[in-house]
């Protein structure tokens, strides 16, 4: 593959907070959202939008995904693209270099802290940025021993799970536990009907939001975007 697209340094490019627009067909909680999404043309118009970059699930039993999206879409965007999976593995992290991302996730949640540092040193040899995901004071810690420096914070309770649990205050009440070195990111439930808003991520001082569902299920997506990043 090319050398990745740095990731991290798009989101903080811009002075308004970057969007990570996603592209998915569907998720465990909310079932089908856009399940014969072309994943080309929604990237560009995300591009269109306003997007600063871009993350994609490959995950088929999950969210209807395949490594062939995260290339279409790098493709047509010409953005920095995340992959957006239950990275576990070695063997995860150079398929998401062989599939093309420019970054990946890693949960705190989901990996022994020595797992954890060494996938995010793995990846970050490869020329890949790590979003590095917690839900909690305790995850953060251990996501700055790893070394991580662009820290995603998570407002879905369970995100394997198919029940809808939300705390839409999250991060806002973690903005501020946040290294200023850190570039900073809040994740789920951004821009959806009695959630979290733009306007509160920016004020809790967040460099970018990761929208997913807001952008994936609206009539003209890049009309949506367009409208969030006016506001």
């Amino acid at each position: 593959m090319d050398s990745p697209r740095r990731f991290k340094e798009a989101l903080v490019a811009t002075a308004e907070v970057a969007i990570i627009a996603e592209i998915k067909r569907r998720s465990p909680s909310r079932g089908d959202l856009n399940i014969h999404l072309d994943p080309a043309e929604l990237a560009a118009a995300y591009r269109a939008g306003g997007a600063s970059c871009l993350s994609v699930l490959t995950n088929r039993a999950m969210f209807g995904g395949t490594g062939d999206d995260l290339a279409a879409a790098s493709g047509a965007s010409g953005l920095p693209v995340l992959r957006k999976d239950f990275i576990t593995s070695v063997e995860d992290v150079y398929e998401s270099h062989r599939m093309g991302a420019d970054a990946l996730l890693l949960i705190v949640a989901d990996l022994p802290k020595a797992k954890l540092a060494e996938l995010h040193d793995l990846a970050l040899s490869l020329g890949m940025d790590v979003l590095t995901e917690i839900k909690s004071e305790a995850e953060l810690e251990i996501a700055l021993e790893a070394g991580a420096d662009l820290i995603g914070v998570n407002q879905r309770e369970k995100p394997k799970s198919a029940a809808f649990t939300m705390d839409y205050q999250r991060a806002e009440r973690m903005a501020g536990l946040l290294p200023d070195h850190v570039v900073k990111v809040a994740e789920s439930g951004i821009a959806v009907a009695g959630g979290t808003t733009l306007e509160s991520v920016r004020n809790a001082g967040y460099d970018a939001a990761l929208v997913g569902e807001a952008l994936v299920t609206a009539n003209d997506p890049a009309e949506r975007l367009r409208d969030l990043l006016a506001r």
